[in-house]
């Protein structure tokens, strides 16, 4: 296990967020190819579970956006995950929106970004996923999508098609993203024309890859947590009735009341950490009445301790996924969370 996280942390919480963010998975790479991480790290117990005909070692996974382009995924697999989630990514390179985009709120173990899909292009992280020995050895990689910021909402679907189809050999799954706040009308992506709209697409381009590639992969949906009961009932059924496999539960909010008053609890973008976790497990609730078993739910969103995981599969989920609690807790929290669960 890290111990040491809780000395480096205040030295990291000194630094700019985006760039203590690169210092650390750039020193994380350099402690795994020196082999250093087996000396702190302690691997979960197997603790196997088979989803979508995926079966994975654990529940434990990394959530989208810590690594937007498969730079850091052999470091990153040797920490205990069960499932890495690698985006989001679009067609095209594009530097994501300006900086500064990225706060820590230390008072509420939460974050603010508005980074805005910065990413090499689809193809380039393709490249990588490929490179690395995590994909090579059977590791699950999914592989998030967007669209990109250049695209007229109304001609979203061709961006996703597109990175559909340079994502589906190696991907394990491909999950798209229609719930970032950062990228300009993204979110109108749920209602429900032009989710119809997407979906369909999705469903006809995943039909002719399936027929290319002999392997049909799962489609999952990652929604906000802004929603209504009756937006996410509505968007559950369009899930079954386009053939959906399953749902992440959930993205960044866009609501402050919790942090208003907090040093940049105003800036732009999407909320993370502590403050989401109660929306985002209401949506798996919602999703969970109305879904049954029909489709799986993963859960993310304001995870920093094992008792916060239980809460997320109690409330429906069937795997969960951590990304701001790493930051507030360090990689520990991978094996408090995975010993939570097997408990």
């Amino acid at each position: 296990m890290i111990n040491s996280y809780s000395f480096l942390r205040p030295w990291l919480f000194c630094l700019d967020p985006e760039r203590a963010h690169e210092l650390t998975l750039s020193n994380l790479d350099r402690a795994y190819r020196w082999g250093l991480l087996d000396c702190f790290i302690t691997q979960p117990a197997p603790n196997p579970l088979t989803i979508c005909g995926i079966t994975f070692p654990n529940p434990i996974g990394l959530a989208a956006g810590l690594d937007k382009d498969g730079k850091h995924i052999d470091a990153l697999g040797a920490l205990g995950f069960g499932f890495l989630e690698i985006g989001t990514v679009t067609p095209r390179p594009q530097p994501g929106n300006p900086k500064p985009r990225m706060f820590r709120l230390p008072e509420a173990d939460a974050l603010i970004n508005r980074m805005g899909f910065n990413n090499d292009g689809v193809e380039a992280c393709v490249a990588r996923v490929r490179r690395s020995q995590y994909w090579q050895n059977g590791g699950i990689v999914g592989l998030n999508i967007g669209k990109n910021a250049s695209t007229p909402i109304e001609n979203a679907a061709q961006d996703y098609v597109l990175s559909m189809n340079a994502v589906y050999e190696i991907a394990s799954y491909i999950t798209v993203n229609i719930s970032s706040p950062n990228t300009q009308n993204l979110r109108a992506l749920q209602g429900e024309e032009m989710l119809r709209t997407l979906l369909g697409s999705l469903d006809l381009a995943r039909k002719e890859l399936s027929n290319r590639y002999g392997v049909r992969k799962p489609l999952f949906l990652k929604i906000a947590p802004d929603l209504d009961p009756a937006d996410i009932n509505l968007i559950a059924d369009l899930l079954l009735e386009f053939g959906m496999d399953g749902i992440i539960a959930t993205n960044t909010t866009t609501d402050r009341a919790a942090v208003a008053n907090l040093e940049h609890g105003k800036e732009a973008g999407g909320l993370s950490g502590a403050p989401v976790k109660d929306a985002s497990t209401a949506v798996i609730k919602t999703l969970k009445a109305r879904l049954g078993e029909q489709l799986p739910i993963i859960g993310v969103g304001g995870i920093l301790s094992g008792e916060d995981a239980q809460e997320k599969i109690a409330a429906g989920a069937n795997l969960v996924q951590l990304y701001s609690g790493l930051i507030y807790k360090g990689p520990a929290l991978i094996s408090d969370c995975a010993k939570a669960l097997r408990d």
